[in-house]
Order: C-alpha cells, then structure tokens, then sequence
C-alpha cells in the first residue's frame, strides 16, 4: 500500500496529465467530476465553472463544523526558450529529482495542482476522519481571482475554509495583499525607414519568478532591462523602433525580451560597442542574483519602423513606468506592502500593448500607484483599462481557526507555525467577502520559483501537510 505522501505524488501526477491553463479548466473540471462521481460524491459547478464537490463526514462527526479545503485548478505556464511543449495538449512531465519534484522545462503546476491531490487523498484514504467537507476548486486564479470574483453566497455552507495555495510549510497565512493590472495601449504608425541599420537585442537568461512572492528578491525583469539598453542607445543617436516583445502572464517576472530598431549607418558600430558595454553594466547591477544573463545584439534588414520622435515617445513611458517593490510596510518589518510588475509589452502593426500589475495590502496605496500608472501613460497620450482587481484579506489573529492550528501545528512537530502575510493574491480575501462569518487560513507544501521553469516542490513538506491536515480534520 502507498504511503499518504506516494498517494498525493500520483494523484499529482494524474492531474498533470490533464491541461489546465488559465481560462481553459474545462478539461480539469471533468476530470474531477468524474473522480467525484467515481467515488460517490455529489459535485455542483456554477456558471463561471468554479466546482465544488461535497464529502460527507465520517461516522460520528456529521454535527462537526464543515469545513472547506479550497485552491485553484489553473496554472501559470511557463516555459524555457528550448521547449516544444505546447500546454493546451501535453502532459506535465513530473519528474522526481531527490527531495524535489520538477518538470521538464516547464512550470510544474504544484501552484496549485498539490492543493487539489492533497483534497482528493484526503476524502478517499479510509483512515482520515473528517467533518462534512467540501473542495471549492476554483478557476482564473491566475490572472485575476476571477473565479473567486464570480461566485455568488450559498455556493458552499462551511464554516472554515482551508486554502492549500500556500508555499511555505509551517507558516500560515492569514492575510494577503490586493491587487488590479492595467493595460496600456498607444497607437503606432509605421512608414518605411528613413534609416538603413537595423538590429535585434535580446535578453534572456533570467530567473524570472512570481512577482508578487519574489518581487523583493533582486530578480532582474526583463522588460525593464531592454528598455534601459534602449534608452540608453537612443540617448547616442535617435533610434526608430520596428517591434517590442517581451513577458507573457501579468504575474510573472518577466524572463525574455526582443526589441528591433534602426539607426543611422554611421552610427551602428557605436550602437554595436555601447550595447555590448550596456550589457556589462546591467549584469553587474544583478549580479549576486541574476548570474546567467544574456544580451545580445544582431543585424537584421527591415521594411518599416516608427518615426524617431513617436520611438522616443514609447521609451519615455516604458522607462516612467514603476517596477518592483513601491512601499515596504509600516507595522510589518522586512514585509513588501505595495509593489509593481512591468509585465507584459509587445507591439502590433497598429498599437503597442502594455501591461502592468500592481499589488498591496493597504487598498488606498493600491488606488495610489495605480493612478501613478494612468497618469504616466495619459502623460504618453496612451489610452488605459483596469482590471476590476480584487481586495486584499486583512487578517483575524484572534480566530478561532487560526487557533485551531496552532495548536495542532504545536502538538504534531513539536514547534511554533510561523502566522503571515503574503504580498500575493490570495482567493481568501474575495471568498470572504461573499462569506463574512468564514474563518480562513491558508497552508502549503513547500513550493520555490512559482510561476517559472525553475518551479519545484519539496517532497518531505508534503508528508508535514498532510500530518497537519490529517489531525486539524479530527480535532474540527
């Protein structure tokens, strides 16, 4: 017989099996329908697509609380430049490298695929005892809490909630940060070029990571990185844009960028030697955290570009445009209180398209730097749209869940839990405002690098989850 730490790796593994990217849950969703139904479970989805499936409680504990085991069936996929994997029909490739879980080259989706096998291994393994349970698996984490956003009271009954979209074992979660994205669009006309030296930089070998749980971690963004080099070589002779691409989900730390330009002939061995000495400059910036940074710079022979001056116009907002941590809390030390993330930038034949997101646990700052934003880009005679962003989860210290445990933290590992907050988007926060008597806390396996190739889980922290879980359901 497996272990209970074998089980969740295989549910896990079976869940990988199954596409599940951001928007496109279907898939995922039926999967476990069937499962549910598989195992007589009734299940509901509601019209958006979030599920939930109710267990009923083992024998003798139907008059307990129920209680809510929730997290998110999407996933960030990212990839390495090399990979051929395409996410709307390939497999996760799970690969076990020692104490560690990876993929191949690839997001695992641990965030949040272990939140939904740590659910279903508990309601089937016989020797769990439980109260009344329902798995809220939700969809559109990702890109916005919009599942969480869509759902409507009486959805589900319970009286705690337990969210597995943590990644630290040991630390609960009892607060989050808020957030909303905007998304920039400036017109653009091209016309043939007035200049006859064309080049391509790239930049490349970044860690990028998650912008919220890693944003202070002195992680380079790609975006910003091109932008500079681009600012720079304008400031030695005016440049004429041809293409701007670079990011690829609004809370990833960008990991690649490609610009394309032309410049004056007598002017491209220059460019040439200013961007190769750029270069060293921005490694150097980064260099305890960012050691495989490339950049590169290429000929290439174009057929239009903009004209210098709307060029300029385009580098003057993207080099305005905050990034990174903003604000660091007042009352929380070392704690990230309102942050951004130049995300996402490309360019069409007709427009260039930006996208930016802002986070932060004191909602009126989050209203502050977003205005920055729309001011920065009103400033450029770009146009702005809001995402309807969501609130951020103030904590209860004082909770009878949270106390809950602790005490059952202490007892099983013989130590303190550490209590947080994150500076990341957590359904909790909007779940509870459709629910305002929910007691909520937020656990995890051990997760590094989410929302990135480099993503792995920590074997061992899911065998702790499962022994606190295990023993919070029986003492419910």
């Amino acid at each position: 017989m497996m272990n209970p730490t074998q089980n969740v790796l295989s549910i896990f593994e079976k869940l990988s099996a199954v596409p599940r990217s951001s928007g496109h849950e279907d898939k995922i969703a039926h999967w476990l329908k069937n499962f549910a139904s598989e195992h007589g479970y009734s299940s509901q989805m509601d019209e958006v697509g979030n599920l939930v499936i109710r267990v009923p409680a083992t024998a003798g504990r139907e008059n307990a609380p129920t209680v809510v085991l929730q997290g998110h069936m999407d996933m960030v996929c990212e990839k390495t430049p090399d990979s051929l994997h395409d996410f709307d029909v390939d497999p996760i490739r799970v690969i076990q490298d020692g104490d560690w879980v990876h993929a191949d080259h690839t997001t695992l989706g641990a965030d949040d695929g272990i939140a939904l096998a740590l659910a279903l291994a508990l309601v089937t393994d016989p020797a769990v005892s439980h109260p009344n349970l329902e798995l809220l698996f939700t969809v559109d984490e990702e890109v916005g809490l919009s599942g969480a956003k869509s759902m409507k009271p009486g959805f589900i009954q319970g009286k705690y909630l337990v969210n597995l979209d943590s990644e630290a074992e040991g630390t609960f979660i009892v607060g989050c940060a808020g957030g909303v994205t905007a998304h920039i669009t400036l017109p653009l006309h091209f016309r043939p070029p007035s200049q006859s030296s064309g080049f391509q930089i790239k930049v490349g070998g970044l860690r990028g990571g998650h912008s919220g749980v890693d944003v202070h971690k002195h992680l380079a963004n790609a975006n910003k990185l091109l932008v500079r080099m681009l600012d720079h070589l304008n400031h030695l002779t005016p440049l004429s844009l041809i293409s701007l691409k670079g990011g690829t989900a609004h809370n990833a730390i960008s990991r690649s960028a490609f610009a394309a330009f032309l410049c004056a002939s007598d002017k491209a061995e220059e460019v040439v030697q200013a961007t190769l000495e750029f270069a060293g400059t921005l490694k150097a910036e980064y260099l305890p955290t960012e050691k495989e940074i490339t950049i590169s710079i290429t000929p290439l022979e174009p057929e239009w570009a903009l004209p210098e001056i709307d060029s300029a116009r385009i580098l003057q907002l993207l080099m305005a445009l905050p990034n990174g941590v903003q604000e660091m809390s007042a009352t929380v030390t070392g704690f990230v209180e309102t942050s951004c993330n130049l995300a996402g930038i490309v360019t069409s034949d007709t427009q260039l398209s930006v996208v930016s997101s802002q986070r932060s646990t004191v909602m009126s700052r989050l209203d502050e730097i977003t205005g920055r934003i729309v001011s920065i880009a009103s400033l450029a005679g770009a146009e702005v749209s809001l995402s309807n962003g969501y609130s951020a989860w103030q904590p209860d210290l004082k909770s009878t869940l949270l106390r809950k445990c602790k005490e059952v933290y202490r007892k099983e590992f013989n130590r303190n839990p550490k209590v947080s907050m994150i500076h990341a988007g957590l359904e909790c926060g909007t779940i509870g405002s459709f629910y305002p008597g929910m007691e909520m806390v937020s656990v995890g396996a051990t997760i590094e690098n989410p929302h990135s190739p480099d993503e792995r889980m920590y074997i061992p922290s899911i065998e702790k989850v499962w022994t606190f879980l295990v023993a919070l359901l029986q003492g419910i």
